[in-house]
């Protein structure tokens, strides 16, 4: 356990003295990815009532864009033996392994649901086709061309919105957990027409997705500032495994163009990658070459693109089937066209990017926190699916696991208790001192996107991180005195908390492994690290 005095205030915007209405339900969501909507089913089918709260629209999140697929064991020549060693072998020694054959056992189980809620996956002759991905001994990989994200979030916003006991509330930003004699009671929102909203529930479900935004570099979408992580970290929920964060080792990389993620399913399917001098250099650093997982792949594109001094690599399928290619990757066919990249042809420039937060609020078989009342699952949670890396795919799928599997676990803790503390203004006592600063909130949010990209990226050392930590630790103290009245304030609070607490756990872990590479302690330690890193909030007196 790691003890955090970090300069952080208990809420965004202290409740008591705001105007308030109030929302009753069973269960609160927070988040509409594919994580909180399987939730939201699974608990309105039990017949409670639900409300979903999300900060933008339904497909605005990782969730949608995710591109790959759904790793699950489906077919003869896979076993439940072999993903379950895949997966433990990618998270490098901190994979649970009752987590793991939960969620690959579950896994067949919930793609038959997704199918039956009306997914349509890719198949030949009536089977579904498998793709196979880095890390993964055998193909498993069940997917939608390349948009197998949008596909399944289609189904089940469609789901939801069918469900007469879901109420549905987009563009709301859920700005902090409330509490009532130690337990969560629901959480503050603001998003409603006359200001904010209590939304009281017995049990709420965290699934708020990732904070890529924390890098210059990134596939996430402006969404993911790790808002639901940093407001459990308020609330005193244990947090698990900060500094591994992945890093996706292909995303489209030109001047001006989006940094889009190109699949890696790319190289799944054949994809080459060449450097700037076009040699073919992966099978140097490892055996799989193009498959190796991927921590491997981004640290070798990295030494690459310093021995060759380019900016970036290429992703080369030129050698594969033309028509293959359009029917398997439409979108990232469609979208290199509009920058004059003919991917029959032309090889795509690409490089590393911020991917995904293996981390997070620490979470048991079922979803539940540290924290009574609080349930979490999907990026947001750390369940020690992961590891110190994830296996490409598992994401989807922890997704859909657990977000049931805490929704059956909420559904029934609400119907076996008699009663549950009523949150009430009065409750919440800390308050807030101060008032807008005058901060320009994107100049710091984007110093904040450099300094991690530059000091807590790919390769990390003990003097970068230090002056990393000493750097934020100055911006965290001005945000903690400025009370934000718009979500781009609340934005980068809630990016600044989570960024300070990847920092945290970078410097805390002398030793390589999975993601997190030091390049002064670049071997594996497992005497001394073979271990979780867990954070805790333990008092606010130095917030201020």
């Amino acid at each position: 356990m790691v003890d955090c005095h970090l300069p952080v205030i208990r809420y965004l915007l202290p409740p008591k003295g705001l105007k308030l209405s109030y929302l009753h339900a069973d269960l609160v969501v927070v988040g509409g990815g594919i994580a909180g909507l399987t939730a939201v089913i699974a608990a309105a089918e039990r017949g409670r009532h639900v409300v979903l709260v999300t900060k933008d629209s339904l497909e605005e999140s990782n969730s949608f864009y995710a591109q790959g697929g759904v790793a699950a064991v489906l077919h003869a020549t896979d076993s439940f033996d072999l993903h379950f060693q895949d997966t433990m072998r990618t998270g490098d020694g901190l994979s649970n392994e009752e987590i793991v054959r939960i969620v690959v056992r579950e896994g067949p189980a919930a793609i038959q649901r997704l199918i039956g809620f009306g997914s349509t996956f890719d198949s030949e002759n009536g089977v579904l086709a498998l793709s196979r991905e880095g890390g993964h001994s055998a193909p498993r990989v069940v997917h939608s061309r390349d948009s197998t994200g949008m596909e399944i979030q289609r189904v089940l916003i469609d789901k939801a919105r069918s469900l007469p006991n879901v109420s549905i509330h987009e563009r709301w930003f859920a700005l902090d957990l409330l509490q009532s004699e130690g337990r969560c009671a629901g959480i503050l929102i603001s998003g409603m027409r006359d200001g904010f909203c209590a939304v009281l529930a017995p049990c709420t479900i965290l699934t708020s997705g990732g904070a890529g935004q924390i890098y210059r570099e990134t596939t996430n979408p402006e969404v993911a500032c790790g808002d639901g992580t940093a407001m459990a970290f308020r609330a005193g929920a244990r947090l698990r495994d900060m500094e591994f964060f992945q890093f996706h080792p292909t995303v489209l990389y030109l001047p001006g163009a989006p940094r889009i993620l190109i699949s890696e399913t790319a190289r799944g399917e054949g994809g080459i990658l060449r450097d700037g001098r076009g040699n073919r250099f992966m099978s140097e650093y490892h055996p799989a070459a193009e498959l190796a997982p991927r921590d491997v792949v981004s640290r070798a594109i990295l030494k690459q693109m310093v021995t060759t001094q380019d900016a970036h690599i290429y992703l080369d399928m030129t050698h594969l089937d033309a028509a293959f290619l359009r029917a398997r990757f439409p979108k990232i066919l469609e979208f290199c066209a509009r920058y004059a990249i003919d991917i029959t042809k032309d090889s795509i420039p690409v490089r590393p990017a911020a991917h995904y937060g293996i981390g997070g609020v620490v979470a048991d078989a079922e979803g539940r926190t540290t924290l009574p009342g609080l349930y979490a699952c999907g990026e947001v949670a750390s369940s020690r699916l992961h590891g110190a890396n994830r296996l490409g795919s598992n994401s989807l799928l922890e997704g859909l696991v657990f977000g049931w599997r805490a929704a059956l676990a909420a559904s029934a803790e609400i119907e076996t208790s008699e009663t549950f503390p009523v949150w009430r203004p009065d409750d919440d006592r800390v308050l807030v001192a101060g008032a807008h600063m005058g901060i320009d909130v994107w100049d710091l949010r984007n110093s904040l996107k450099a300094l991690m990209w530059h000091n807590v990226g790919i390769e990390r050392n003990a003097e970068k991180l230090g002056q990393a930590r000493e750097l934020m630790e100055i911006w965290a103290r001005l945000v903690a005195r400025t009370r934000f009245a718009t979500p781009a304030g609340w934005e980068l609070a809630n990016m600044l908390t989570f960024a300070q607490l990847v920092t945290l756990g970078a410097q805390h872990r002398e030793e390589s492994r999975g993601v997190h590479y030091r390049t002064d302690f670049p071997e594996r330690d497992d005497a001394r690290w073979r271990r979780s890193i867990t954070i805790e909030r333990r008092s606010f007196e130095d917030a201020l």
